[in-house]
């Protein structure tokens, strides 16, 4: 397994244990307690202590026996579903999403609104008609719903992008999480939208073998997140893996950013000084000789103006992939993952981390909030584990 799932035995870190039991059940699909005891480094004892708590709590269930090499069957814990559920929303430019998801990370319902640029009063008017779909739909406990998770851009009002109204500069005043508060009953937690993409990955993607990487989020911007040793690394200032504001260094595009050409933003800029209509993200991929010459051409840019960043983070971070996601379509996902395969192979670096497509794609921002109240209340987190206290039980 990619991730590290090692418990602690720390004082008071029962929580942690837990936590790291459930996330170690979830990543093997199911286990034993003894597979459980090898895969922690906790003791039997208290492996049984946890998992009958976690049994009681109906975060887990028992799935039959395996048959050993000798003595009785072992029992296997799975993850039980219905254990936990959240909703995520990603408020982005272009578009707004709102899923459901239960503890297994199956996605049961989803909805997107594709509307450019829209304002704080549209957006929670959408929400709350969803929410109540949500709930009318029976499919999510609220008795076990731990939260909502709502990702979206830094400064969404703030950057300067093509036909950008004058009055979207409004959600530089919006408090979102109080927002989004007055719309549910459950507690909220907002982050960044490629924060929250990687976070997604890194705990129902690419990440379950995956330890470290560095996600690049294709959206209405450009996005970056980076994941060490299974944990999101924010930085100082917790804004980590801004690689749409890096200076472009082809000569193309001096004195703009990375982000002015590698976007979808920039894209339906180019699409529509080509005189080619499009009505949405599907019209990339239609059979239109025009729009498939511009798209071409742009992921050819889109490459050279991301081999240099993807350079640095290779040199200086040196994770085991880069993952490309977002909303731009897998199969143009996966002409430009071959591109800068081929050109980062050229550069001949000491340790060159390969570029693949992220597992999660368009909806990976929604999932990744929805993993936020997971985080928070059953996951395990380098977070949870500095917030354990000095004395106590460990089991």
């Amino acid at each position: 397994m990619g991730i590290s799932l090692s418990g602690t035995n720390l004082e008071r870190a029962g929580d942690y244990n837990q936590r790291t039991v459930l996330q170690a059940i979830r990543v093997s699909g199911e286990a034993s307690r003894t597979d459980l005891a090898a895969i922690t480094g906790l003791t039997a004892p208290t492996i049984a202590n946890i998992t009958r708590r976690l049994l009681d709590a109906g975060l887990i269930s028992e799935a039959g026996r395996r048959q050993g090499a000798r003595g009785q069957p072992a029992a296997q814990l799975v993850i039980n579903p219905a254990g936990g559920f959240s909703i995520g929303i990603n408020i982005d430019r272009d578009h707004i999403t709102i899923v459901s998801i239960d503890l297994a990370g199956t996605v049961l319902t989803r909805a997107t609104l594709e509307v450019a640029f829209a304002m704080p009063d549209q957006v929670a008017a959408w929400l709350r008609d969803e929410v109540a779909a949500i709930r009318a739909s029976k499919l999510v406990d609220e008795r076990r719903m731990l939260g909502v998770g709502v990702a979206m851009p830094d400064d969404l009002g703030r950057v300067t992008l093509p036909h950008r109204p004058s009055a979207y500069e409004s959600w530089n005043e919006i408090d979102v999480q109080a927002m989004v508060e007055g719309i549910v009953p459950w507690s909220v937690h907002v982050d960044n939208d490629a924060a929250a993409a990687a976070i997604g990955e890194a705990q129902f993607g690419s990440g379950m073998v995956l330890s470290s990487f560095f996600y690049v989020l294709v959206s209405a911007g450009l996005g970056g997140g980076l994941v060490i040793d299974g944990n999101y690394f924010r930085g100082a200032g917790a804004r980590s893996g801004e690689i749409g504001f890096m200076p472009d260094m082809t000569r193309r595009a001096a004195g703009q950013t990375v982000q002015e050409t590698v976007s979808l933003s920039a894209l339906y800029a180019r699409l529509d000084a080509g005189g080619c209509v499009i009505d949405g993200i599907q019209a990339l991929t239609r059979d239109d000789p025009a729009v498939a010459v511009i798209v071409e051409r742009w992921i050819e840019d889109a490459a050279q103006s991301l081999i240099e960043p993807l350079i640095a983070v290779s040199c200086l971070v040196d994770p085991s992939a880069v993952l490309i996601g977002g909303r731009l379509p897998a199969v143009l996902v996966d002409v430009l993952v071959d591109r800068l395969n081929v050109m980062l192979a050229d550069a001949q670096l000491p340790s060159a981390a390969r570029v693949i497509r992220a597992t999660m794609s368009n909806d990976a921002p929604a999932i990744g909030a929805a993993i936020l109240p997971f985080l928070d209340h059953i996951l395990p987190s380098e977070a949870i584990l500095m917030q354990v206290g000095r004395t106590g039980r460990n089991d």
